[in-house]
């Protein structure tokens, strides 16, 4: 088995956590591959050093090694090439990763089989331009669309199959997958949502107004914001955190389902349950877990 294992080295505990899952993976019997520069940051004997690109294509499992950014990071790729993702927790949070860096034992589940694989939905975001100057992006998390530099609040619209279902000021939209809903959406006042089931959720960022409400679309729902804006401030769309596009009047801007969708590895069973109690209904111990790492780093260093 060849696994490709994608570390975030800017986290805690990240660089010791993929030495040792080397190790049991290598022990095991799998082929390791990394990215390539990673390799002067941590050498491993016998691992395969390639671009992300290369190694997902020739790999069997991808398995991230940080936080949920390093999840979303890798998602792309995992989804492009149709394999399937393992997300080992070194960040505060984790939500979507199935092991914590003192499980790593459990890799043993990856040469035997005995874990589950859950399909995530994926968002396609399409920007067109007059320009012609057109994008195409894909979000496993969620969209978020804003107003421009310096304008505050903005008029929205959006439309459902053509049809408008919502007009409002509001300093942002937040188009989101069920994965993405226990995410930003989820701080902005919307509902948890299983992430195995298949919608589109629109949640507002601070809308002027006593009755908005969170609204979920069938996936099958070609979603279309439009926007005004005061003076020459445009608004920008961003995707699953990265950089923001900048948008005006003029372009067309939809939201749908994506045809790619990401195979997430599901070592224990119920993960996405337990997340729910372990890291969102329990804020104060959790607080307390990331002070504890943060003391051990400082008396590391």
């Amino acid at each position: 088995m060849v696994i490709f294992l994608y570390p975030n080295f800017e986290k805690s505990h990240s660089k010791e956590c993929t030495q040792k899952a080397c190790e049991i993976l290598s022990s095991l019997g799998c082929k390791i591959l990394m990215p390539s520069d990673c390799k002067t940051a941590l050498f491993i004997d016998g691992a395969g050093y390639m671009s992300p690109e290369e190694a997902a294509k020739n790999c069997d499992i991808m398995i991230s090694v940080g936080g949920d950014g390093t999840i979303l990071k890798c998602a792309g790729l995992a989804s492009k090439t149709g394999r399937e993702l393992l997300g080992i927790n070194c960040g505060r949070l984790g939500f979507m990763a199935s092991l914590e860096r003192g499980e790593l034992s459990l890799l043993s589940k990856l040469v035997s089989g005995d874990y589950t694989v859950e399909e995530r939905m994926m968002l396609e975001v399409s920007i067109e331009r007059k320009s012609g100057n057109n994008s195409v992006l894909t979000a496993l998390n969620e969209a978020v669309i804003s107003g421009g530099y310096g304008s505050g609040i903005q008029d929205f619209a959006v439309y459902a199959d053509g049809l408008q279902v919502s007009s409002l000021r509001a300093d942002g939209l937040i188009f989101s997958t069920p994965t993405g809903a226990s995410a930003y959406s989820l701080s902005a006042g919307g509902p948890l949502i299983e992430p195995t089931l298949d919608c589109i959720e629109f949640t507002q960022i601070c809308p002027h107004s006593l009755f908005a409400r969170t609204m979920l679309f069938s996936p099958e729902k070609l979603i279309e914001v439009r926007f005004k804006t005061d003076g020459e401030c445009a608004a920008s769309v961003s995707v699953d955190g990265r950089a923001p596009e900048e948008i005006t009047e003029t372009d067309r801007l939809t939201i749908k389902r994506s045809q790619r969708r990401l195979k997430l590895i599901d070592i224990c069973g119920g993960a996405y349950f337990r997340a729910i109690n372990s890291k969102l209904m329990q804020p104060v111990k959790a607080a307390d877990e990331n002070a504890s790492d943060r003391k051990a780093d400082k008396y590391e260093k």
